[in-house]
Formats: C-alpha cells, sequence, structure tokens
C-alpha cells in the first residue's frame, strides 16, 4: 500500500507563491506516474499537472506557465511549484500516484489509485 501525503499548502496573496510537496512511501517511487489535482468548493476534481516516471508533464491549460511539477526519486516525493497565484486557483490540492505502465501521463481520476488526504490553498484577492 502506497501512502501519500501532501504538505505546503497555504494562505497567499494573488501574485504570490507556493510550493507543494507530496511525499511517497515505498521503494518503487521511481516506476511510478504521480498528479497534482485540485477540488474548490461545489466543483469537480480536476487535474493540474502530471509526471510520467520518465519526467514527461502535462498541465491544464489554466495553469501553464505558472505552474510546474517536478519530482525527486531519491526523496520519493513530487512538487508543484505554484506562482503568479490567482484567486481562481484556490482549492484542496490532491498528490495522486500509481504505477506506471507505458510512457503515459496519467491525466484522469479514475487512472491513479494512490491519493494524499490534500492540502487547501488559499488565495486572497
Amino acid at each position: 500500500q502506497v501512502q501519500l501525503v501532501e504538505s505546503g499548502g497555504g494562505l497567499v496573496q494573488a501574485g504570490g507563491s507556493l510550493r507543494l510537496s507530496c511525499a511517497a512511501s515505498g521503494r518503487t517511487f521511481r516506476r511510478y506516474a504521480m498528479g497534482w489535482f485540485r477540488q474548490a468548493p461545489g466543483k469537480e476534481r480536476d487535474m493540474v499537472a502530471a509526471i510520467s516516471s520518465g519526467g514527461s508533464t502535462t498541465y491544464a491549460d489554466s495553469v501553464k506557465g505558472r505552474f510546474t511539477i517536478s519530482r525527486n526519486n531519491a526523496w520519493n516525493t513530487v512538487y508543484l511549484q505554484m506562482n503568479s497565484l490567482k484567486p481562481e486557483d484556490t482549492a484542496v490540492y490532491y498528490c495522486a500516484g500509481q504505477d506506471q505502465k507505458g510512457s503515459y501521463v496519467y491525466t484522469r481520476i479514475y487512472e491513479y489509485d494512490y491519493w494524499g488526504q490534500g492540502t487547501q490553498v488559499t488565495v486572497s484577492s
């Protein structure tokens, strides 16, 4: 069983930055595809960014150029650097993981088996 623990959320003013971290248990982190999703009140959970085990990445159009996903396999950690934050980025952010098959970057909720508990990000205007 893989456990994912997010950290780094908080309150920030518009235009500010935050870096989220997701620490994973297990010895095979380097084989996992990882993703960040977010869910605002009353809305569906959506993909923000994802990274394959090989390092390929993809982003939601709403965060392209502002957010960067990266991973450190030595530390079993995936990061989400969030710059130029906007009030509409306010949400609970979830980390997700899945055993990588092929080189595909997983972008859909149902493609991930492992989830963290979420961390709140609030951007004030």
